[in-house]
């Protein structure tokens, strides 16, 4: 497959249903606020999010986990709400890998907190194709 093929397929594709939270983006905001996840970092609340497991080596599995990271990021069609406006309403949002996930719906990096909010995708994809998504 081309490089644009994988993009699209990851984008676009199949892939198997993961649940988000089930709110509107104010009930998803109230919820961080009165959390103890608010004072950590700033947050992102998104929605048509994929799930991306990295196909990665054992090796580098290894490694990324040694440095505290997870070989898992999201990819977000639509920012609903960011407490740092650093996104628009509207814009993409690819993550960096994932540190913590709890609730179901809490996805931390190193330096933001995402709220899944709806139904998204899991996926697998190369690291490559996922840095590809502009």
């Amino acid at each position: 497959m081309s490089e644009l093929e994988n993009i699209t397929s990851l984008l676009y594709g199949p892939g198997e249903v993961m649940k988000g939270i089930d709110m509107t983006w104010e009930q998803a905001r109230d919820c961080v606020l009165l959390s103890d996840h608010s004072c950590w970092v700033p947050y992102c609340i998104i929605k048509d999010w994929v799930w991306i497991d990295l196909s990665v080596t054992d090796h580098e599995r290894e490694q990324l986990l040694a440095a505290g990271i997870q070989p898992v990021m999201i990819y977000s069609h639509s920012v609903l709400f960011d407490s740092a406006r650093r996104f628009d309403v509207g814009d993409w949002v690819r993550t960096s890998p994932l540190v913590t996930f709890t609730e179901g719906c809490f996805f931390r990096t190193r330096n933001s907190l995402y709220v899944l909010v709806g139904d998204g995708v899991r996926k697998r994809a190369d690291l490559s194709t996922v840095m590809g998504l502009q």
